[in-house]
């Protein structure tokens, strides 16, 4: 058995792919899926999946409640983590380029089982990402309502019963909320996941525009919000601890691990590798290109936000336009971040609901899922069955669970993930060092073992608190392998 649940995918580098080619067949396959997508897509993705929640969400959140002004070496930190495994991720998603992201790296390097460790947690990643940006979409369009509403003479915001999660998680229990449906949360996700049935080319273009949007109101926030900055704001810029976890050096490595969630969408790239043209080329570029320019963006608006507002009073779901609430002058700055918002969130929204799809295509091809996860849309060339299946489980957690627990979930997950990816680059630079590789990690061994380790130092950091919600999905996810994807491996029978 040990042989089988170790056994590893057998790999070949991946040749020259043409447009609208399958990687395999160099044919137009009607069960594949279509490359149309270019370097310069890629990097859209990832900033349209990065630029989100990390900036108009959890930002304020982490400031608040564990880091104060630090905020920004927090972003480093985890930046740093990132980096790391983003020239890991760039070496594979060149080197084999297809939609499983991690989870098939995994399978060629450290085997089955381990693939799908990683794999069920690249699904806590996508899943409750879209659920937790969802949550903080809502936020921002509860606003924006009450913005209209008083410029109507009138108050068209949503209720709290009708716009809030139901359930909370109190010291690792769900207690009741007494509301019923976050219900903008569950309309967003509807919308955006009848978009990623449509086809990738029409979400690329739609994320595109919304990228374009989101930085630009993010250069307006930045070119007019320094200009009222209060550098007493800034002092002290660690604050003196307060517990574990609640600022000084403890709150710092805290909220590094929550604003890792900020940066998870940059593996999101790598899922569409199996719909990119050139993918050789321009994964690399997609992947590393994204991740510098949203390092940049977050630490700026980190500073500006940290410095025109106590960051005590930016715990709230719309922390950016909570700080210039006390500027009325910036008032219609206030409008044009929270429209910013929306659209920004909205494109996280759409990069997760169209990754993960495209992770259970993967799986159900290797037989660890079933085979309907593996279906193409005859007409829309998309794994409609896994969109509507992923569309569906993220509306219901985003209408009924907050934003705060789920964000640490999906970093967890993503922090496993990312360690297992760079462990694997280490494998398989020694076990098969005759793989063509268009993109090398330089200086392999140090940023391998550095990559790895300060993963799985970030996990921890939030695993102490959140345990028991880890354990009981890691339980779920051994549930269904040893249930379901045992028996009906492709590599298991092939093997014998």
């Amino acid at each position: 058995m040990l042989k089988h649940l170790f056994a590893t995918h057998p790999i070949e580098a991946a040749p020259h792919v043409d447009a609208g080619e399958h990687i395999e067949t160099g044919v137009h396959a009607s069960g594949e899926l279509k490359r149309v997508l270019t370097a310069k897509h890629l990097i859209l993705l990832g900033v349209g999946a990065v630029i989100g929640a990390g900036i108009f969400v959890i930002t304020g959140q982490a400031a608040a409640l564990h880091a104060g002004p630090a905020l920004v070496i927090s972003f480093l930190i985890a930046g740093f983590a990132c980096a790391l495994a983003g020239l890991c991720y760039a070496e594979f998603a060149a080197m084999l380029p297809v939609s499983g992201s991690a989870y098939s790296y995994s399978y060629a390097t450290l085997g089955e089982y381990v693939a799908w460790f990683v794999g069920w947690n690249l699904v806590l990643e996508y899943l409750f990402a879209a659920a937790t940006v969802a949550a903080g979409w809502s936020g921002y369009f509860n606003e924006l309502l009450g913005m209209l509403g008083q410029m109507a003479g009138t108050n068209l915001a949503l209720p709290a019963s009708l716009s809030s999660a139901p359930f909370q998680f109190v010291d690792g229990h769900i207690q009741a909320t007494g509301t019923l449906i976050n219900l903008p949360a569950v309309a967003i996700i509807a919308a955006l996941s009848g978009l990623c049935y449509v086809g990738i080319t029409q979400s690329a273009f739609v994320n595109s525009i919304i990228v374009a949007i989101k930085v630009t109101v993010i250069l307006l926030f930045l070119a007019f919000a320094i200009q009222v900055i209060n550098p007493s704001n800034w002092h002290p810029f660690i604050p003196e601890a307060e517990g574990p976890g609640t600022f000084g050096w403890g709150g710092i490595f805290r909220a590094a691990t929550i604003v890792f969630f900020s940066y998870v969408g940059f593996d999101a790239v790598s899922t569409a590798a199996g719909e990119a043209k050139n993918p050789q080329r321009d994964m690399p570029i997609g992947i590393l290109g994204s991740l510098a320019i949203c390092t940049v963006l977050y630490i700026a608006v980190a500073l500006v936000l940290t410095g025109i507002a106590p960051f005590r009073m930016l715990n709230t779901p719309e922390p950016v336009a909570t700080a210039l609430g006390l500027y009325p002058h910036l008032s219609w700055l206030k409008a044009i971040v929270v429209l910013g918002a929306i659209t920004g969130l909205s494109s996280v929204i759409l990069v997760m609901l169209m990754g993960l799809p495209r992770i259970f295509f993967s799986m159900a091809k290797d037989g660890l899922l079933p085979q309907t996860m593996a279906k193409v849309h005859p007409k829309f060339r998309t794994p409609y069955i896994g969109t509507i299946i992923v569309g569906v489980a993220a509306a219901a957690m985003a209408g009924l669970f907050p934003v705060s627990v789920l964000g640490e979930l999906v970093s967890m997950g993503t922090l496993l993930a990312f360690a297992t990816v760079c462990v694997g680059v280490l494998i398989l630079r020694y076990t098969r060092p005759d793989l063509k590789r268009s993109f090398r990690v330089p200086f392999v061994w140090p940023i391998c073992i550095a990559g790895a380790l300060a993963c799985v130092y970030l996990f921890w950091q939030a695993f102490e608190e959140h345990w028991r919600l880890m354990v009981g999905w890691i339980v779920i996810g051994q549930a269904i392998y040893f249930g379901y994807g045992y028996a009906h491996s492709k590599l298991r029978k092939s093997l014998g």
